[in-house]
């Protein structure tokens, strides 16, 4: 149990993943919360279901579900910082499916409906899915407090 636990949450020490753990957490969780809860000006399950039926990603409100349950509740666990690894890649998986099935067609703007800011975020999360939660983290407290070796960055 202990080298399982180890390798999910095994952190850096640095504030270099701080910044980028909260950004983008807050932006993923609101992208999440408009899909499945019809906040910040979102649609909802449904109206979000309804349109992946639409471009074929059906069925649609399975597929609303994951696609907001991953960016909702992967994004708050990055703010928090636990389980960042396994959060980083199910949202990196998300922005690539979002980019190869949404996006990827209207080029790279976002002007056009573009993949530029999918890109953004596939990048961030496969950075953090490498980085792990850094400093300022659940991961990094529990991986302390099981006195789980922790590593120091180097520079």
């Amino acid at each position: 149990m202990k080298a399982q636990l180890q390798q999910l949450i095994t952190t850096q020490a640095g504030l270099d993943a701080l910044p980028m753990r909260i950004a983008a957490g807050i932006i993923f969780a609101a992208h999440g919360a408009q899909k499945l809860f019809g906040w910040f000006g979102g649609y909802g399950l449904q109206g979000t279901a309804g349109w992946m039926d639409s471009i074929g990603l059906s069925p649609g409100y399975l597929m609303a579900g994951l696609a907001g349950s991953a960016e909702f509740f992967g994004g708050l666990l990055l703010i928090v910082g636990l389980l960042v690894r396994p959060a980083a890649l199910t949202l990196a998986i998300t922005m690539l499916v979002a980019i190869v099935t949404v996006h990827l067609e209207h080029g790279l703007f976002m002007s056009n409906n573009g993949y530029e800011f999918g890109l953004a975020l596939l990048a961030i999360s496969v950075a953090l899915l490498i980085r792990g939660a850094g400093s300022f983290s659940l991961d990094q407290a529990i991986q302390s407090k099981a006195q789980l070796p922790l590593q120091t960055a180097s520079h």
